[in-house]
């Protein structure tokens, strides 16, 4: 998949290079010069600098990749991996939210229910899908198609991708806040094997309201964080322009988080990020779902829901201390 329509500020050199390279490319073609020399040398040129830019990358740098607008969405991860995906509608109250689709397909020949965060690919498509940011009818149809799996026995794979759930006025009249934490509630409890796997943007609740799982992974350029970095920044440093500076400090990015264990796996991307070559990428997340599948089928439903809830329980570290005794009052 092509991203020249979208180049980030540090990847501006590579382009450069890429640009040379057509260029060169064009120029024998049309005058029958021989050019391979300079060409090779560009190329060695250009290994070089992605190497160089790819691996020294900040945690912001990898927000701004985790947000590209070519990178592949739950849509079409499910296009390259899953078969006969059915997408079913509405929350059966209010309306059907696109930010947050769902359904039965079959993963390698065995049924499965597929719920994730979907984004659009231009501003048309990103305000039908509110640029990934779910209502509260989004969890509450995730949670209706959550229960339907655990009837029919179906493990659930959940695709994270979202910068939070919509704050707006509308969301917080129809109790956004009780649609997550009675989603969160409800999958710690739930008796099918639950998968999941940070694509993208994994924002707040937003991200939590579909990722209590037995197996969490995230792509090497997504991130996983209670807030974005914009809002860190505008509560911490009263400026969103510190947005850099918050990313570092939230302990974000894939290598963090699976130090302190809240992810069990990082998954390989293309250099340059999962944009680059989406068939790539998807054939890490399919190897992922597999093995975690894989994993849980020898799981009775109490182990499944045990596992799960002491997953959670576990985050963090803290010492308690106990309080100083006075010595005069053991006399």
């Amino acid at each position: 998949m092509s991203s020249s329509e979208f180049i980030l500020d540090f990847e501006k050199p590579i382009r450069t290079l890429e640009e040379q390279i057509e260029s060169l490319g064009k120029t024998s073609n049309s005058s029958k010069v021989d050019v391979e020399d300079e060409l090779g040398a560009i190329r060695k040129k250009l290994e070089d600098t992605q190497r160089e830019v790819y691996s020294h990358l900040t945690p912001w740098q990898r927000v701004q990749i985790a947000r590209h607008p070519q990178r592949p969405t739950t849509l079409d991860y499910v296009e390259r991996i899953f078969t006969d995906f059915q997408e079913l509608h509405g929350d059966r109250s209010f309306k059907d939210d696109q930010a947050l689709i769902g359904g039965p397909a079959f993963f390698e020949g065995s049924p499965v229910m597929v719920i994730g965060h979907q984004k659009g690919r231009n501003t048309k498509e990103n305000l039908a899908r509110n640029f990934g940011c779910p209502h509260p009818e989004g969890y509450r149809k995730a949670l209706r198609l959550m229960k339907q799996a655990e009837k029919f026995g179906l493990p659930i794979v959940t695709l994270i991708d979202t910068p939070g759930a919509y704050p707006g006025i509308g969301a917080e009249e129809r109790h956004v806040a009780e649609a997550i934490a009675l989603n969160i509630r409800e999958m710690s409890s739930l008796t099918v094997p639950i998968v999941s796997v940070i694509i993208g943007e994994g924002g707040s609740g937003g991200a939590l309201g579909i990722a209590v799982a037995n197996q969490v992974s995230i792509f090497e350029n997504a991130y996983y964080s209670v807030i974005s970095p914009e809002g860190c920044a505008a509560i911490l440093w009263k400026d969103r322009a510190a947005a850099a500076e918050a990313a570092s400090a939230l302990k974000l990015g894939a290598q963090e988080l699976i130090k302190f264990d809240i992810v069990d796996a990082i998954l390989d991307e293309p250099i340059g990020g999962a944009h680059r070559d989406w068939d790539f990428s998807a054939t890490q997340l399919k190897k992922q779902v597999k093995k975690d599948l894989k994993s849980m089928q020898r799981w009775g439903r109490e182990h499944l829901q045990n596992q799960r809830y002491e997953r959670f329980r576990n985050f963090g570290t803290f010492v308690e201390n106990a309080p100083k005794k006075d010595p005069s009052s053991e006399a």
